[in-house]
């Protein structure tokens, strides 16, 4: 199927989603616009592999995702999840993508730079491209921002995170698969053999492609967990590139599996609804 099909495919969708909102109800209509796009689940997980440095057992990281700031989420929303986030004292803060639902219509980037300058983890804050972030012309409007704010953005690059013991783990990042130009072989050029590594993808389902290389764990968002979720069926709209892994957790392949999560996300998008796919913070100890 060609993108343009994609694309098309998933307007469609949405529009449905849309009708199936209204289907529920005036309650279900002022449930899924107004009180769940506004909750907050923060998920907590363990990372056990037996690959992890010692040094690293009990580290701590914190996974944050499509915000889409300028739609529904708010700068005041925003701060708050700032706050929240550093209560959880992580080491490490991983964001995977979608800033800015639009940057054309985004005024407030000193104050964003500002705000989240705040966030702290002493091993260091990373974030790679959403598609949202080179929409609009945002890519280097979303650059800027995230570089100045403590960030280190993993554009197919990858980055060593080393301890005082002298143990380390690598954090990789690739490009956008919708808008951008992902290369995985690029992103892994450097990373030694037999470390430890974590992949951040804005897109799930380029875990089929990470699973071929020697990847622990990848850290992705995009989806939004359906962001319409109807009871005995699933989600209702998944995204190009998010079709085939939604949300939480999968294992990938056979010899090693590649641990996989998806973030359900923060913000909304094209609608401003969310149904049974609360948004999410995620924090994860490894093992």
């Amino acid at each position: 199927m060609t993108e343009k099909v994609t694309r098309r495919t998933f307007i469609k969708r949405t529009l449905g989603s849309l009708l199936a909102i209204a289907g529920t109800g005036t309650g279900g209509y002022y449930y899924a616009r107004e009180i769940e796009p506004r909750m907050l689940d923060i998920t907590r997980h363990n990372i056990k592999s037996a690959d992890l440095p010692a040094g690293f057992n009990g580290i701590k990281i914190v996974q944050f995702s499509d915000t889409h700031i300028g739609f529904q989420y708010t700068m005041d929303q925003l701060e708050k999840l700032i706050s929240k986030i550093n209560q959880l004292q992580p080491d490490l803060i991983f964001f995977t993508g979608d800033l800015l639902d639009d940057a054309r219509h985004f005024q407030e980037e000193n104050k964003m730079i500002t705000m989240l300058n705040q966030l702290n983890a002493p091993l260091g804050k990373f974030a790679v491209y959403g598609n949202h972030d080179h929409g609009g012309y945002g890519t280097d409007v979303y650059k800027q921002i995230i570089e100045k704010s403590g960030f280190t953005l993993l554009l197919n690059t990858a980055a060593n995170v080393e301890l005082l013991d002298g143990s380390s783990l690598w954090i990789a990042g690739i490009d956008d698969a919708m808008l951008g130009k992902p290369d995985l072989a690029a992103a892994m050029a450097k990373v030694p053999k037999n470390s430890f590594t974590i992949l951040l993808s804005h897109a799930p389902d380029k875990a089929d492609e990470a699973a071929r290389h020697p990847i622990q764990l990848q850290l992705s968002g995009h989806s939004h967990g359906g962001q319409i979720q109807i009871p005995f069926y699933g989600p209702w709209v998944t995204p190009p590139f998010a079709e085939k892994y939604v949300e939480g957790f999968y294992e990938i392949g056979d010899d090693k599996p590649l641990m996989l999560y998806v973030n359900r996300g923060l913000g909304t998008t094209r609608l401003p609804f969310r149904f049974l796919s609360q948004p999410e913070l995620a924090l994860f100890t490894l093992q």
